[in-house]
């Protein structure tokens, strides 16, 4: 009992952390944003809601510089005000922010909020019980290796997350008549736009796919849809 007992804990400490996570970032969400009003983002959005059978689609712009779409916690979808900017000064069409806007939606109707919870109450488990072992054979390193270990698990399961959302919103995309393209193009544009904001991990370590391997999934399901 007494060796569950930590195990238990962690996963009590991972729900306890995605609530407080979940409650925070809504505050900051509802401080920092408003609803999205753009003329031709909102032909955008109607076609989407339309592909999905519903009376809208609510956006909202979030009151930060990097480029970026989030889904939150409680189904709302963002694009960040640097982004929106991008669309504005014409670095960005309004069909690549559609694709960015089903991506989002994608996170939604595929739960990958929820599952994030699981899995970060698991990752917490999973990284007390391997300390606890590898510290008895590698007294020191053990955490190290641990957090190391559970740290490429998260980055791969968040990668997965990213792949699903791609494919979700390359199926809605083609639904609504606007074509898997803007997509693809938006991809291949996304480092220039965020080039001040790229990381010097290595790939199996960073949260998103190589922007090559998106492209080349998105590029496989059309060929697939062609053939069907």
């Amino acid at each position: 009992m007494f060796k569950v007992l930590p195990i238990l804990l962690a996963v009590g400490y991972g729900l306890v952390m995605y609530h407080f996570s979940a409650w925070r970032t809504r505050r900051e969400l509802d401080a920092q944003s408003t609803e999205l009003a753009d003329p031709m983002l909102k032909v955008m959005c109607d076609k989407l809601a339309k592909a999905l059978d519903l009376p809208r689609i609510r956006v909202h712009i979030y009151e930060i510089d990097p480029v970026n779409g989030l889904a939150a916690p409680d189904g709302r979808i963002f694009i960040t005000r640097g982004f929106y900017r991008k669309f504005q000064s014409g670095d960005v069409s309004a069909d690549e922010m559609a694709s960015v806007i089903a991506h989002e939606l994608g996170h939604v109707a595929l739960g990958h909020s929820r599952r994030r919870m699981i899995d970060f109450s698991g990752q917490n488990a999973l990284r007390t019980a391997l300390a606890m072992v590898l510290s008895r054979f590698i007294p020191g390193v053990g955490v190290w290796i641990a957090n190391m270990l559970t740290t490429l698990l998260a980055a791969r399961l968040s990668r997965s997350d990213e792949y699903e959302a791609d494919a979700y919103a390359a199926a809605l995309l083609t639904r609504a008549g606007i074509g898997t393209g803007p997509q693809i193009a938006l991809f291949e544009k996304l480092e220039a736009l965020t080039q001040s904001q790229a990381g010097t991990a290595p790939a199996w370590l960073l949260s998103h796919p190589k922007t090559g391997e998106r492209i080349a999934a998105i590029e496989k399901l059309n060929d697939r849809w062609a053939k069907s």
